[in-house]
């Protein structure tokens, strides 16, 4: 077993939804929210200020991420194996069903941390409804990861970012990582995301996170507010292989 290297957070890897340099996704269709704007030091920048928030759907915050770090993933899935993730949700499960014949190198990772804990008590730390849900960074700053990349495996012709569909995020090629969306609606983005998943079950859980009050943090890209006023918590991703 792969054993982390060092337990100290580190944010020296900016993952982004497009080849940007900013710390977080951009858009590339507008949206819009009903949700005023609240003032940039009232929005939290990372996880200890997520954690000192309400959580959605009035539940209890689960227990603190135990940060750790990796060299790299140990090869635990075959392309042919069939995987149901459960990701544990501050509001309910969302079922996925994950595709190593898509991705292989995406699953894989995402297995190893799934089955290491690393995605346990951290949140999604992005939201735009009606386009993504953003989380797999235990720092909470859009700029973390597990201390490695993996191969970028973006979607062949035909396949594209359809609601529910679960991808990953990066800085441009060869800078994926750990930090995942689900898309929310039907995006224009371009092929230069990860698909390793789509949404069976919890598109009703996912309709009622887009529900959650929003800010905009300090040095977000994003035009509206995307960052949760209550915060949204991964409590476990378990795996089904």
């Amino acid at each position: 077993m792969n054993r982390p290297t060092a337990i100290a957070i580190v944010a020296s890897t900016v993952l982004v939804l497009s080849a940007c340099t900013s710390a977080e996704p951009t858009p590339t269709t507008s949206t819009t929210t009903t949700t005023a704007e609240v003032g940039l030091e009232m929005a939290p920048r990372d996880y200890e200020e997520f954690r000192a928030q309400p959580t959605i759907c009035g539940a209890a915050a689960p227990d603190p991420v135990t940060p750790m770090q990796f060299d790299a993933p140990d090869e635990l899935v075959e392309a042919t194996n069939s995987i149901r993730a459960t990701i544990s949700t501050s509001c309910g499960d969302i079922i996925v069903d994950l595709d190593p014949v898509l991705a292989p190198e995406t699953v894989n990772s995402f297995v190893f941390l799934a089955e290491a804990g690393y995605f346990d008590g951290s949140v999604f730390h992005r939201l735009i409804p009606g386009f993504v849900l953003q989380g797999g960074d235990q720092s909470a700053t859009g700029r973390g990861g597990p201390g490695y990349s993996i191969p970028d495996e973006f979607p062949p012709a035909g396949v594209g970012y359809e609601p529910g569909t679960l991808a990953m995020a990066n800085a441009g090629p060869g800078t994926t990582g750990s930090q995942f969306f689900i898309v929310l609606d039907s995006v224009g983005l371009p092929p230069q995301y990860s698909i390793f998943g789509f949404v069976d079950e919890g598109l009703d859980i996912l309709d009622r996170l887009q529900t959650a009050p929003l800010g905009r943090a300090a040095g977000s890209p994003d035009p509206a507010p995307s960052t949760p006023l209550e915060t949204i918590y991964i409590n476990t991703v378990t795996i089904d292989r």
